[in-house]
């Protein structure tokens, strides 16, 4: 009874073996045509052509590496700012301090994601191969190469909105007064295209890169937090404010539960769902941005919560999204709801989500009452 499913398997696994090794002959292609190549030139042409060939193989060898993985991945990563310590909400005087005010660590989180994006990591959507793709095939229409992209892109989609917010409200007295300088030019340094290179065709000519436009931005966000921490900038820590930053993170996420739903339902391939690794990645990315974030959000406006009596609600929230950060399949597979066979990481990934988004709108609505 069992050798229909044995045939089944061996079937399988000797299709997906046969793939991969024409693949591999495809990749192999342009290197063992100019191998031959060169062995049949002579002289100048041979060291021009093996000049040639190093100008290719160099730069692929940097982009495999930097692809590889993702440097300095932890969600941990906000232990460094010892938000336990912080004693009054951001841009409050500190007492005993003349002239001290408390720094915001939201502005400290959206600093160091950038950090992490352009300088831990580097920036790969802007990279000439990325962009060139697989023999003219967009990287992110394969199986290989475009997860730590799409990772990024998520984390810099969390510190933009964030970014949206500090401009437009919480650097700002009561949202009334001019926008913060350093604010608004890290706004518009964040919204360069995440795939600038150093030349565009769209309009022609010179670009600024967009990892350098990053590095600028954060830049902007370690100035704007020096003269907060001076007094010399404001940070209104309100009820309201922090309920509008709930509000965007909310509707920022319940965009990717919509994304990740449509995936799920029209492309349920399993395994062989070789875009669910994008959407995944990229949700992924979007709530490790947005993880660091609410933990500062808690101490920026620990006051607030702790007046209304939310702090239990906002650690449950923080929970979930480390658990939802946590999820690290070896192989991300979109298989359907109700397989046995392929596992569905997509499906799994939307019901976090949706459970921190609740959290979220549950809090919102405390803090409007």
């Amino acid at each position: 009874m069992l050798d229909p499913v044995i045939e089944f398997f061996r079937t399988l696994f000797s299709s997906i073996g046969v793939l991969i090794g024409r693949l591999v002959v495809l990749l192999l292609s342009p290197f063992v045509l100019a191998k031959n190549l060169y062995l049949r030139t002579r002289g100048i042409l041979k060291v021009l052509l093996g000049i040639l060939v190093l100008g290719i193989v160099i730069p692929y060898l940097w982009f495999f590496w930097n692809v590889a993985w993702i440097r300095n991945h932890t969600h941990d990563y906000t232990d460094k700012f010892k938000f336990e310590e912080v004693t009054v909400s951001a841009g409050d005087r500190i007492p005993g301090e003349a002239n001290k005010c408390s720094r915001s660590g939201i502005v400290d989180v959206a600093s160091d994601l950038l950090d992490f994006n352009v300088n831990q990591n580097a920036w790969i959507s802007g990279s000439l191969l990325y962009r060139l793709g697989l023999f003219g095939i967009p990287w992110d229409t394969t199986p290989w190469m475009d997860n730590k992209a799409s990772f990024q892109r998520g984390v810099h989609r969390a510190v933009t909105s964030t970014t949206i917010e500090l401009q437009e409200t919480l650097g700002r007295e009561r949202g009334t007064s001019e926008r913060d300088t350093n604010l608004n030019t890290a706004l518009s340094l964040i919204q360069i295209s995440e795939y600038n290179w150093y030349l565009g065709l769209n309009p022609p000519g010179f670009k600024q890169t967009s990892w350098s436009s990053y590095r600028g931005a954060r830049q902007q966000f370690d100035s704007y937090n020096t003269r907060l921490e001076n007094c010399e900038a404001a940070f209104d820590a309100r009820a309201d404010n922090l309920s509008g930053l709930m509000d965007r993170i909310a509707k920022d996420i319940g965009s990717t539960t919509a994304v990740i739903k449509d995936r799920a339902e029209q492309h349920n391939g399993g395994w062989f769902d070789f875009r669910a690794d994008n959407t995944f990645m990229e949700a992924h990315g979007q709530l490790h941005g947005y993880l660091g974030v609410l933990r500062a959000a808690k101490s920026d406006f620990q006051d607030i919560i702790e007046s209304r009596a939310i702090g239990s609600l906002w650690d449950n929230m923080l929970g979930q999204l480390e658990n939802a950060v946590d999820l690290s399949p070896l192989i991300i597979s979109n298989g359907r709801e109700d397989g046995m066979l392929m596992p569905t990481h997509l499906t799994t990934m939307g019901f976090y989500i949706l459970r921190v988004r609740t959290n979220l709108t549950e809090m919102r609505d405390v803090l409007k009452n």
